[in-house]
């Protein structure tokens, strides 16, 4: 009894070592086979980061300590507009620096790529559609492959990117320190023009006409239609003049982004910005800032040629249906935009 017991003992431990044997043999198979389809699958760009990968030193290092020669030109450039945007600070401290502290709620303009560690504050009616597509390919991980696939609307979903006023204290000053901060301007008349275009005349944009348009028209329109009372359809330009410069509009809270001034929307004078972009030169700015980041191989800056665009010459015809108190009070109003960026003061304004 005893003899047979021993001998099942020794049976159930062979089987137990037969057992493991087998079972280490299946798990180096797996991981075999792991090893032999792994390359294939880094290679999707729908799975991974196939579009835009990082390089081994981020856009702030290859911005300030150019390793190729291509970006000592540009470098230089963005230097001049860094000096010019300090100087006006400078300068203009009293009126530029009314608030000493920003808060979080201040910088839900700035949009952050945490992968290749940059952070663009959108400015509206400055290509900002084109960039929120650019940033949802660059932070997509292999989602998104070209910018354009991408619908406006889906572009403008606040969820589709991460903003620095999401980050606790510590984090945002981390990545103010760290990250490449940009931004693209526009001469601020202009840009103000194709804002009323494109908020005000066209059909599509009812809210807009509800939200704005309805109570320009009822402060600043005598016999005002019904219609115009509840539709705010029609607002002239010089009635949205009116509006922007009326002190009552101040009172109400801050402009809707759409028309406010950068340096408010930005905050230059309080964030170091490292590059300004312009949107005269915007496909050659906006190509350099991706080269930086080390995907200017895997990706462009859409092309630009909309023929509907708002040009200088629109836009002095529409400062021309405006009295000369109008034009005065709009560019005090966008003087600061108009001195940081070196635009110069438009020809066609009666400032005497």
């Amino acid at each position: 009894m005893k003899q047979t017991l021993t001998e099942l003992m020794r049976m159930s431990r062979i089987c137990r070592m037969v057992f493991a044997t087998c079972l280490g043999s299946f798990i180096l198979v797996i991981f075999y086979f792991q090893s032999m389809f792994q390359p294939v699958m880094r290679r999707n760009p729908f799975v991974v980061d196939g579009c835009c990968r990082k390089g081994s030193r981020n856009a702030l290092q290859e911005l300030y300590n150019p390793t190729q020669s291509e970006f000592s030109g540009p470098a230089i450039l963005h230097q001049t507009r860094r000096d010019q945007v300090v100087e006006t600070c400078r300068a203009h401290s009293a009126s530029s620096r009314k608030r000493r502290v920003l808060t979080p709620g201040d910088l839900k303009h700035l949009v952050v790529d945490e992968e290749h560690e940059l952070i663009y504050c959108y400015v509206p009616k400055v290509a900002c559609t084109n960039w929120k597509r650019v940033m949802m390919v660059l932070t997509g991980r292999g989602k998104y492959s070209d910018p354009m696939e991408i619908p406006s609307n889906e572009a403008h979903v606040p969820s589709n990117l991460k903003t620095l006023n999401q980050y606790s204290i510590a984090d945002i000053n981390h990545r103010l320190k760290n990250y490449l901060k940009f931004l693209f301007v526009r001469d601020p008349f202009e840009r103000l023009v194709s804002a009323y275009r494109n908020k005000f005349t066209l059909k599509y944009n009812s809210s807009f006409h509800k939200r704005f348009g309805t109570r320009i028209v009822r402060r600043y329109r005598k016999n005002a239609t019904q219609d115009a009372l509840v539709n705010g359809a029609d607002v002239k330009f010089k009635e949205f003049a009116e509006y922007l410069v009326d002190p009552a509009t101040q009172r109400d809270g801050p402009l809707n982004e759409h028309w406010q001034t950068v340096y408010q929307l930005c905050h230059p004078c309080h964030i170091h910005y490292d590059l300004v972009g312009k949107y005269e030169t915007l496909e050659e700015d906006a190509n350099y800032v991706l080269r930086l980041a080390g995907v200017g191989d895997a990706l462009r800056f859409p092309s630009y040629a909309k023929s509907t665009r708002t040009t200088d010459a629109m836009t002095a015809q529409f400062f021309g249906n405006i009295s000369t108190q109008q034009q005065i009070q709009l560019y005090q109003l966008y003087k600061l935009d108009f001195l940081m960026f070196n635009y110069s003061t438009p020809s066609y304004l009666r400032l005497d």
